[in-house]
Order: structure tokens, then C-alpha cells, then sequence
């Protein structure tokens, strides 16, 4: 049977025995393995007899060029070296950053990495505490905080030969071919929504491309985890560690900030949250009220990416949850955004 039209559970338990073949790639003899998550990636806890644990990530098939992977790779090496807590990569016994693996169960070969495990839990506030203005805003501030501290490192580092992620910028967001896909074509969209969700493409695209062009947005465009909220910063102790650059490529620094806010915009705690990343970011970083003018740009262009995620992503249990949820988040962002800008 085709491993795509199989269960969830006979697919794990097809990714399982190539987490077992992948696992001769380092020299660990004695283990036990554990799915923790599996969404797109699997990935499962790693425990040896010598009590030593780590994560081991089979990749989705095509998400990533073996050169892509690499990059992400190393980025999060060079990360680690310059100080910011991220998971430590464990290279293969051949010093490779990961391996490819080819097994019966599963049609494809499949890129697989392995990080040291990374002790903690989710930053953030539980749900009895979601209004408390204090825990809203130290959560947020230390996501500025640390976004800041990686923007700083991604513009001042020298990438290695060879070096290739994909790009979160105009083409990448609202082209013809956006990364995650074409957002218009979403077969859940009425046709009205469809019509307002190319008038306010066309908007985003020419808006992008201006701010790209001005010259008072030079440096602000580098290598962005994609993907900084709070369930992706583990708390262990004193250090908060940042987890999953899955989606890590190059894009403008205020999408990063958009999207650790796009979920929140319609909770009361917003603005606590707003003013608390922003401050946390100007701990160590510059960001002007001008640059600030151009945040309902980004997280306009957020909206939309998840719609792109959901299109070609169907058969997710994700996709089939949140979709009616994205499109009325983004179709409303839409129209309040053309409003503003008189497109």
C-alpha cells in the first residue's frame, strides 16, 4: 500500500524503522526510540542505554535541498558559536551535519539529523494566567529580545561556500510562486474571498517592493528563524533556547516580529504584547517608529502565508482544523488593510 494513503499510525510505524536504519549513521549502539511530534517532520526521542538523549528528525519528503538542510545546519552551528542557546547539532560519524536513508517502508530516502536534547518547557503563560499583564509582557519581551540578538548575528555573518535557504521576500510571499504556495487558489475561498485576496496580493506586492527599494530599510533584511513564537523558545533554568529552524531562510526582520504576533492581534493582551516585543528588541537592536510604520505590511503578508501552508498542506490534521479560521483572520486583515492604504 502506498505509504501516503496509509493511517497516521502505519506511517509512524513505517518512519520508525527508518529512524532505526538511520540511526547506524552515528556511533550509538544501545537505544530506545519515542515519537515525540509528528506534523510534517517526525521526530522522536533518542535514549541510549548510557543516558544520553537526543532528537532525531526525519525530514518530509521535498521540503528541503540536501544543500538547503546543510545551510540550516550550519547556521545553527555558527549560532551556538556566537552565544545564543539553540540546539546543539551532532554530527554523523563521517562528520556529516546529517544522512539520507532509503528503506522498504518508506517510498523515498529521507533526509534525518540529530541534535543533543534540548531540557525545558514552552515559553509562555498558561491559560489561567493569559491575562496577566506581567507574564504577557515578559513573554514577549523575551522574544524581542532574542530575535534582536539573531538579527544581529545573521547580519554579521559570513556565510560558508555554498551556502543556499529560501527566500521569505516579495517572490517568496506573494509572487506568482510563493514558498508555501498560491494562497489564491485555496479551494476552501468563496469567490469573494478569492477576489479580495488578489486585490490585496497585488497591494502587499507593490507596498513590498517599495519598502524593499527605500533606502532607509538597508539592513534590514537578513537570515530569520520564520517561526519565532513562544511554543518555539524552551525555558530550562535561566536559559530560554530557541528550537525548529525548519523554516529558517532570509527575509525583512519585521516579518520575523509579525510573526510572533500574528496570533495575538485579536486578544486583549495585544497591546501589552506589541510594546513588549518591540522593547525587547530595542535592547539590542535599532527600530525606529518609521520602521515600525510598515509592521501592518508584514503581518498582512504573515496572513496570507498561512494560507499558503494550508493549501498545500491538506491531508494535516492542521489544515483541516484552522483553515476556516485563517481564512477569516486574513480576509478581515485584508480589508482593513486596503482600507488603510486606499487600495
Amino acid at each position: 500500500m502506498d505509504f501516503y494513503s496509509l493511517d497516521v499510525v502505519a506511517q509512524v510505524q513505517a518512519l520508525t524503522c527508518l529512524a532505526h536504519q538511520s540511526v547506524q549513521a552515528w556511533p550509538i549502539k544501545e537505544y530506545e526510540l519515542a515519537l515525540i511530534k509528528y506534523r510534517e517532520n517526525a521526530v522522536f526521542r533518542l535514549s541510549t542505554v548510557q543516558g544520553q538523549r537526543f532528537a532525531l528528525r526525519i525530514h518530509r519528503y521535498g521540503y528541503h535541498s540536501d544543500q538547503a538542510l546543510r545551510s540550516e545546519l550550519q547556521w545553527i552551528v555558527a549560532l551556538a558559536e556566537a552565544g545564543m542557546e539553540v540546539p546543539r547539532v551532532v554530527p554523523c560519524s563521517t562528520g556529516q551535519l546529517f544522512t539520507r536513508v532509503q528503506v522498504d517502508e518508506v517510498p523515498e530516502s529521507r533526509q534525518v539529523d540529530l541534535f543533543a536534547w534540548v531540557e525545558g518547557e514552552h515559553l509562555g503563560f498558561t491559560e489561567s494566567s493569559s491575562q496577566d499583564t506581567e507574564s504577557v509582557y515578559d513573554t514577549f519581551h523575551t522574544i524581542g529580545r532574542l530575535a534582536a540578538q539573531l538579527h544581529n548575528q545573521s547580519c554579521g555573518w559570513q556565510e560558508p561556500p555554498g551556502f543556499s535557504r529560501h527566500a521569505w521576500d516579495e517572490q517568496g510571499l506573494v509572487g506568482e510562486n510563493p514558498f508555501w504556495g498560491r494562497f489564491w487558489e485555496l479551494a476552501a475561498l468563496t469567490d469573494g474571498q478569492r477576489q479580495l485576496l488578489n486585490t490585496v496580493r497585488t497591494q502587499v506586492a507593490r507596498d513590498l517592493a517599495r519598502y524593499a527599494a527605500d533606502e532607509s530599510n538597508v539592513g534590514q533584511y537578513s537570515l530569520i528563524h520564520a517561526d519565532f513564537v513562544a511554543e518555539n523558545l524552551l525555558v530550562d533554568g535561566e536559559k530560554v533556547r530557541l528550537i525548529d529552524f525548519d523554516d529558517a531562510g532570509y527575509g525583512w526582520h519585521l516579518f520575523e516580529l509579525a510573526t510572533a504576533l500574528y496570533f495575538e492581534m485579536e486578544e486583549s493582551y495585544y497591546p501589552v504584547a506589541r510594546e513588549a516585543l518591540i522593547a525587547g528588541y530595542r535592547c539590542h537592536r535599532q527600530l525606529s517608529e518609521q520602521q515600525l510604520s510598515y509592521l501592518p505590511l508584514f503581518l498582512m503578508a504573515r496572513g496570507l502565508t498561512y494560507l499558503s501552508w494550508v493549501h498545500t498542506r491538506p491531508e494535516t490534521q492542521t489544515a483541516k482544523e484552522m483553515t476556516p479560521m485563517l481564512i477569516d483572520k486574513a480576509c478581515q486583515l485584508a480589508r482593513d488593510y486596503l482600507k488603510s492604504t486606499g487600495g
